[in-house]
């Protein structure tokens, strides 16, 4: 199949990231229809243009693309392989693509059923953050068939400007694992510096300027540092599906017999951060709980470096 923008797209997710990914398929000339519980929640799409549907099912019926990007692997698991699900209503030669960061192995499992059917099946998960899904400036990581990769690649193209094929199925959630894990341990650095930094009586907008372009520069610092010192805790994503990514890593790791004592602490904080009353704010206000001067106690007290050394 050639994708052109004659080709019908089907899209499931419309939050944080999915609504800018989503807009930029419209903004390239494509057709869309998208599922949302309820349409209000896709009132900016169906005001670009797109269609909205009632269900997957019906969804998977009508179109010769499906995109989804949702919350986690059990929604992943149950809007693929349910009773009511994407694979049990897509048309043979449909292309299938999970862009939600979700389990290695469920993206093996999605792929070796929906092969069975004469579909075919993509998990492409992104980084970028909101920016980079308005931007259309998204990393995005592909498993599964060349061949099926390459026919996607347009869209691809629409949404992100890093997309790299990383191999078989499961390839592109093993990659986003590999970057959740670098992120996880960044982000606890770039915390500590701030907070640092504000503690030690300096101008923390000066110090940034001093140490981003620099070997301690990454995009969490560059990004969301000035979020983090002007207070702007917003979710670009959030604290509760960051922890989702690292439980998933952290599970993965263990699979593969690999030890990622960073990994486990940063999602022990992230807990304690979710636990204060922050799991919907960016991941940024990490942050806060660290600059906070009761930290330390609240570490101990929750025997955090203990929980991070298992």
């Amino acid at each position: 199949m050639t994708i052109d923008t004659d080709v019908r797209i089907g899209f499931i997710g419309t939050g944080v990231m999915g609504r800018g990914m989503a807009a930029n398929l419209i903004k390239a000339g494509y057709k869309l229809t998208v599922y949302t519980r309820t349409s209000a929640k896709a009132q900016e799409l169906l005001d670009m243009g797109a269609e909205w549907s009632h269900s997957p099912a019906e969804l998977a019926k009508q179109v010769d693309v499906l995109i989804t990007i949702i919350g986690y692997p059990k929604d992943v698991e149950e809007v693929y392989l349910g009773e009511q699900g994407i694979l049990q209503h897509a048309r043979k030669g449909t292309y299938v693509m999970d862009m939600t960061t979700s389990s290695p192995i469920l993206a093996e499992r999605i792929y070796a059923e929906a092969r069975k059917k004469g579909i075919h099946a993509l998990d492409a998960p992104v980084s970028g953050g909101d920016i980079g899904a308005r931007e259309a400036r998204l990393s995005i990581m592909v498993g599964g068939d060349e061949d099926a990769f390459h026919a996607v690649r347009p869209l691809l193209q629409a949404m992100g400007t890093n997309i790299v094929h990383q191999g078989g199925a499961g390839a592109g959630q093993h990659t986003k694992m590999s970057n959740q894990i670098a992120i996880a341990s960044n982000m606890m650095g770039v915390c500590e510096a701030l907070a640092y930094a504000k503690r030690a009586g300096l101008d923390p907008m000066n110090v940034l300027k001093s140490i981003e372009s620099g070997a301690a520069g990454s995009w969490s610092l560059s990004q969301l540092g000035p979020r983090m010192i002007q207070g702007d805790f917003s979710p670009g994503f959030y604290v509760k599906h960051f922890i989702k990514d690292m439980k998933i890593a952290l599970e993965s790791a263990q699979a593969l017999k690999i030890k990622t004592p960073g990994l486990a602490l940063a999602e022990s904080l992230y807990e304690l951060l979710a636990e204060s009353g922050d799991a919907d704010s960016g991941t940024q206000a990490l942050f806060k709980l660290i600059d906070d001067p009761a930290f330390a106690a609240m570490m101990e007290e929750k025997n955090v470096h203990a929980k991070s050394e298992s």
